[in-house]
């Protein structure tokens, strides 16, 4: 796949996703509910497209069901959490927390991969520390201890999408995105409903105006995981966790619109670090792969 058409698809899940902490807003359901029902009317939405390829289900063996199981995992603990962040804490703090996505996509690098990072790269993850910890304080400041465990609910949800991507790294390539999605998302409803029973959730009950909810997340952000499981044939889990770096603007700038949310002057200047931080280690990376690149070539 070329670059451009690359950067596009990325450009299209950007604005996606970026509506999904919106949606979730306008939802009185729990957490959990909202999760369980995205993912499966996003399974329903998908069985078209997965009945034409239902012959790659045969493809699926031991290993892979299993690698399938637990990245839905990780999704539904992805969802779970960032869901019931979202519950406590501003879409700004949320979001500009989930730019650090992919410096926690590096560190789960080296530590399954073992690849190292150099020390410049380190220095910006100091950065974005920073940046994330002046948004926490800033939350402080509104002097309401759940906002702070939402900032934490937001740290713990990044951890689990990337755990989602990493896996799913090295197995998307098994099958088609389409089959390796609707594997994905099913597994993730089963472990949210799994989850709901047990704890005494109310599954049902929602009104009309719930289930359009469900409908819009299971439409328009869903849309960039599908896209996400296609890159990972052509690109790494990094490259992916780098494009959510445009959800906290995007989303941010649809709460301020329609959530009437604002944001105080240690907010605005810490999520402007952190994301400086994250855009210096994108720029040390990709220069660190032209490197390698001229390297190959060299060999060649």
């Amino acid at each position: 796949m070329k670059q451009n058409q690359t950067a596009i698809l990325l450009i299209i899940s950007i604005i996606a996703i970026s509506f999904a902490a919106i949606f979730v807003k306008w939802s009185d359901a729990p957490a959990t509910i909202l999760s369980m029902n995205r993912m499966y009317l996003a399974c329903l939405l998908l069985v078209p497209i997965v009945w034409i390829k239902r012959k790659e289900f045969k493809k699926i063996g031991r290993k892979e069901a299993l690698a399938f199981v637990l990245s839905g995992a990780c999704l539904a603990a992805h969802f779970a959490l960032w869901f019931s962040s979202l519950k406590l804490t501003t879409v700004a703090s949320s979001t500009i927390i989930l730019s650090i996505q992919p410096i926690v996509a590096m560190i789960g690098g080296f530590l399954i991969y073992r690849e190292r990072a150099s020390k410049a790269v380190i220095v910006t993850i100091g950065i974005s520390i920073i940046g994330v910890v002046m948004v926490g304080w800033g939350d402080f400041g509104l002097q309401t201890p759940s906002v702070l465990i939402g900032d934490l609910l937001s740290f713990l949800c990044v951890i689990a999408v990337v755990g989602y991507l990493l896996i799913g790294q090295s197995n998307v390539k098994k099958v088609s995105h389409w089959i390796y999605s609707f594997c994905v998302f099913l597994s993730a409803a089963v472990w949210l409903n799994v989850y709901n029973l047990v704890t005494g959730v109310p599954i049902r009950g929602y009104d009309f105006n719930e289930w359009k909810i469900f409908l819009l997340l299971a439409i328009f952000p869903t849309v960039a995981h599908v896209i996400f499981n296609m890159l990972l044939n052509f690109v790494n889990s990094t490259t992916i966790s780098m494009s959510v770096l445009g959800e906290p603007v995007g989303a941010t700038l649809l709460a301020v619109w329609l959530l009437g949310e604002k944001l105080s002057p240690l907010q605005i200047v810490g999520g402007a670090i952190a994301l400086l931080g994250v855009l210096m280690f994108l720029i040390r990376q990709n220069s660190e792969y032209r490197v390698v690149e001229e390297n190959q070539r060299e060999v060649r």
